[in-house]
């Protein structure tokens, strides 16, 4: 699985993440306009094949209109 990191979530995570998945970005550091719109994200993960993990509600909106792929992990803030 590869995964791409919204913007809204610390690219710090990137280090912990890649213990258990090789592939791992963040937005930030992908060849897409910062700061880029969440349909722009979304075009990307689909091209290359990314699940989405963000805590932005409207990426599951666009999941429910759009279907997949790309996929979406959404997490919650507690």
């Amino acid at each position: 699985m590869k995964l791409l990191l919204d913007a809204n979530l610390s690219w710090r995570m990137i280090a912990v993440l890649k213990q258990y998945f090789d592939d791992c970005l963040h937005v930030d550091y992908i060849e897409i306009n910062i700061p880029a719109s969440d349909k722009e994200i979304w075009a990307f993960a689909k091209s290359n094949d990314l699940v989405i993990v963000t805590n932005d509600e409207d990426f599951i909106e666009f999941s429910n209109f759009n279907g997949f792929p790309p996929k979406v992990i959404s997490i919650e803030n507690r």
